[in-house]
């Protein structure tokens, strides 16, 4: 580590590099640092401190430093490369994917359990978007199955873990990422990591236990996406990611590497996405059915729009909604948890069209995406539709129509845990303060009732 009494060079050099000016790293850090669900007052003056003076900044902060460094340079940057000391052993072993997905699930599951805040605060890391690409399954199938013969499971628990996920799914789209996590985490460490080292009656039964594990930690790796917990989110998904690529599914493989790449876009980091949705596609093509392709498409189109792409994204479009429209397949477990086909599809088209800018197109797709979300279920979905349709709204000057849309999103919003809602919330206040000093009606009122839903 660098001696605090002298100028950090390593950091200075990377800074350097990155092109960075103090202010702008500062900023930077304190974007990496929110996203892991914890607010910094990183300053210009703390830059200077660490690089000038050599100071070494307190918790978690060396991470988001070498995170920030990582997405700008678009490598792998580690906090000994900047002279801020080393990766915690814990830490290196959960920066990529395990080689004993198993061991990985245990301790994964029990460091939420035990709410440990340096795992719930690690930073996204952009670089780990890109990893399912280079992966190579073999050594942890190897893992996987040197742990195999222990009692005996057949298809009765298999899909008890099916029925048990769908009731988390359920409570937690009315109550959000916050409610159950502790006990969905439990059950993936005390049951079903223990059941996939089991002895099957058959292959058939084992693939469809690994599918199920896959489900269960997509799941907690959205919970957590929605709480804001985004480094750990990051590694839960990539768990159902090898989960996923033991059960022999390609297409169920290629769902994840979709999860994977909403979360990145999401954060506002497409660096990665448009190769690993490529990807994805060229997995899953004509391993599944139509709608499923249909809403792999739409991602693509999704990250291509937010890489400035809007020639690629349109086409991507296009493809999407004929897949749609093409048939009227039952959809495999794993993709009907995003919901009616037709509702993702155009929420997505949505938020693409938003990227573009072509507000008036993307608002007509939102509405779509409500109308096909039957009123009373996707409680938290409906709600962020209808901040979507308002941002859309405001974007084309009919503020006195996006602060009623926003009142409706406030109803479905108040009661749910869930960051997201508070990130739409603290957007919604933003532009309502401006409507407040225009004197737009009902404005005032909705201000007060966003900061009351926030605050609870």
């Amino acid at each position: 580590m660098v001696n605090p009494r002298e100028p950090n060079r390593l950091l200075a050099a990377a800074v350097k590099e990155a092109g960075y000016t103090y202010e702008a790293l500062a900023k930077a850090v304190r974007t990496v640092a929110a996203e892991a669900g914890e607010k910094l007052r990183t300053s210009r003056a703390a830059v200077h401190s660490w690089i000038v003076v050599g100071a070494v900044p307190a918790g978690r902060t060396p991470a988001y430093v070498a995170e920030a460094l990582s997405r700008k340079l678009n490598r792998p940057v580690t906090r000994a490369e900047v002279g801020l000391g080393f990766e915690p052993v814990e830490d290196a072993a959960l920066a990529a994917m395990a080689l004993d997905p198993l061991a990985a699930a245990s301790d994964l599951g029990r460091l939420v359990m035990l709410r440990r805040r340096d795992f719930l605060s690690l930073a996204f890391s952009a670089t780990a978007v890109g990893l399912p690409l280079n992966h190579d399954h073999q050594a942890a199938a190897a893992s996987l199955l040197a742990a195999a013969g222990g009692r005996r499971v057949g298809a009765v628990e298999v899909a008890a873990v099916r029925q048990f996920t769908e009731m988390f799914r359920a409570t937690d789209e009315r109550l959000g990422g916050g409610h159950g996590l502790v006990a969905i985490t439990s059950y993936l460490t005390d049951v079903v990591a223990p059941m996939l080292s089991a002895t099957f009656p058959a292959s058939d039964v084992r693939a469809d236990a690994f599918g199920a594990a896959a489900e269960l930690a997509t799941l907690i790796g959205w919970k957590l996406h929605d709480l804001g917990r985004e480094g750990a989110a990051q590694r839960f998904y990539l768990l159902a990611y090898q989960f996923a690529g033991e059960s022999g599914s390609a297409g169920h493989a290629a769902w994840t590497m979709r999860a994977l790449t909403h979360q990145a876009l999401d954060l506002g980091q497409p660096g990665r996405c448009v190769d690993l949705s490529r990807a994805a596609l060229e997995r899953a093509r004509g391993k599944v059915d139509r709608h499923t392709e249909a809403l792999l498409l739409v991602t693509a189109a999704r990250a291509h729009g937010a890489s400035g792409n809007g020639a690629a994204a349109a086409k991507l479009i296009l493809a999407a909604e004929d897949a749609m429209f093409s048939s009227a397949d039952t959809i495999p477990t794993y993709a009907a948890a995003a919901g009616p086909v037709a509702a993702t599809v155009a929420s997505h088209i949505g938020r693409t069209l938003t990227e573009m800018k072509d507000y008036g197109a993307a608002e007509r797709h939102y509405r779509a995406a409500l109308r096909n979300r039957t009123s009373g279920t996707y409680h938290r979905v409906r709600g962020l539709t209808l901040a979507n349709i308002a941002k859309t709204v405001a974007a084309q000057h009919r503020p006195e129509e996006a602060v009623g849309l926003w009142s409706q999103s406030a109803d479905l919003m108040d009661g749910v845990a869930s960051d997201r809602n508070r990130r739409e919330l603290d957007t919604m206040r933003s532009t309502l303060t401006v409507y407040v000093r225009r004197g737009i009606p009902g404005a005032a009122e909705l201000v007060q009732r966003a900061a009351q839903i926030s605050a609870d």
